[in-house]
């Protein structure tokens, strides 16, 4: 039995919650502590074992616990599971880093870059662990894998990525069944990027999809965006082949064209013309990555002297307000080049 705190209980937090919760080992089930902001989710928790405000309709192993109390989540954890938005992860590991051992095996799920820093989110670990003077043995896991559909059992692949393989094989190891697949892989910067990444270029899908625009346009789009993510993952250190794998293609397609995907949605209210304040004060506390991590992709393109021009126009969008014609148009109407 292994116990594992899971840091963050949205909708991600949740379904991977309840993905470890109902593996078992032959000692028998994990013991799960599932840690909440929000006072309200533990307590629906506790009352009738579904998290009704991020992932209702999905009853949560006994075997998982939650709690509000940080300290309490990860104490005696031997396996620390990061699933709080980007903008969140540097503080709470802050707050969390006094009951942190070198010993614990630490696996982020956030998909997205810390603003200013333009880190990564296994580097903004790293970085606040540094200084406890340990360094932290971390995993990222990724790929396509929409909560609901975890939660519901449907079978999903993803891939945990780190630099040691012994924590590879472990995390592996914690959170592979029959229902919930994990790959292996050595790429962390092309696993982190390519899930962070492909949130943009999903909503600019949902733009297309809420101008009207049909299969074309987004066939065209995915396949575009997926050259330009590239671009940066390898100028960043990271490997073409992890592009074509499951946190890179894999999410892509997944995200750009799924109805489940959150940042997909805030496209598709985009391009109706509606404005971005009002979409996310709709969206009732959950988090649609893509719009944090715009900005920060597009510091660290420019930082690497990479051209990525639907990362550019949709920042022009979510930052200045342009209109998503324009951005269509602006995309269509650059230098004729050749594709490769």
């Amino acid at each position: 039995m292994s116990r594992i705190a899971v840091i963050g209980a949205g909708a991600w937090g949740t379904a991977l919650a309840i993905v470890l919760g109902r593996k078992g080992t032959h000692h028998g089930p994990h013991h799960v502590r599932l840690w909440a902001n929000e006072l309200e989710v533990c307590e629906s928790i506790a009352r009738n074992r579904i998290n009704e405000h991020f992932l209702p309709g999905f009853i949560l192993p006994e075997s998982i616990e939650a709690t509000s109390d940080l300290s309490a989540a990860v104490d005696a954890a031997e396996i620390v599971v990061s699933v709080m938005p980007s903008q969140h992860c540097r503080a709470l590991f802050e707050r969390m880093a006094p009951a942190l051992r070198p010993e614990i095996l630490f696996v982020s799920c956030t998909k997205g870059l810390e603003n200013g820093t333009l880190l990564r989110m296994t580097e903004v670990i790293g970085d606040v662990l540094r200084s406890r003077k340990f360094t932290a043995r971390m995993a990222a896991l990724s790929g396509p894998s929409f909560a609901k559909e975890v939660a519901r059992g449907d079978p999903t692949a993803v891939t945990v990525a780190s630099v040691d393989g012994e924590v590879t094989r472990a995390v592996q190891q914690a959170f592979n069944d029959s229902r919930f697949r994990v790959y292996t892989n050595d790429d962390v910067i092309g696993v982190e990027l390519g899930g962070a990444l492909k949130n943009i270029i999903a909503i600019a899908a949902g733009v297309c999809d809420g101008l009207g625009l049909g299969h074309n346009s987004v066939a065209a789009l995915i396949t575009r965006g997926l050259a330009e993510v590239a671009r940066l993952v390898v100028a960043c250190g990271g490997r073409l082949d992890t592009m074509a794998g499951l946190a890179g293609l894999g999410d892509l397609v997944l995200t750009c064209t799924g109805d489940l995907s959150r940042n997909r949605s805030v496209g598709v209210e985009l391009g109706k013309g509606r404005k971005l304040p009002d979409i996310i004060a709709g969206m009732r506390g959950a988090v649609a990555e893509g719009v944090f991590t715009t900005k920060a992709a597009v510091g660290l393109a420019r930082k690497k002297n990479v051209e990525m021009p639907i990362t550019e126009q949709m920042f022009a969008i979510l930052e200045n307000g342009k209109s998503p014609h324009q951005a269509i148009e602006d995309l269509m109407t650059r230098a004729a080049r050749s594709e490769i």
